[in-house]
């Protein structure tokens, strides 16, 4: 979970992250309307997926 919150972009709830069957991490963000799963993205708008994930670890 650690370098979750490294790669992912300051504005999302890293404590709410789940994997999704598709490998990629998402998270729960409470908007004024609705709260919704949305893709954990890197700062430039990359999905983060476990693949990346492993791959900054090594």
């Amino acid at each position: 979970m650690a370098q979750l919150s490294v790669m992912a972009a300051p504005y999302q709830n890293v404590q709410t992250v789940i994997q999704r069957p598709d490998g990629c991490y998402w998270y729960r963000h409470v908007g004024p309307v609705e709260t919704t799963m949305l893709p954990l993205r890197t700062v430039d708008g990359r999905r983060i997926c476990a693949q990346r994930v492993a791959q900054a670890a090594g």
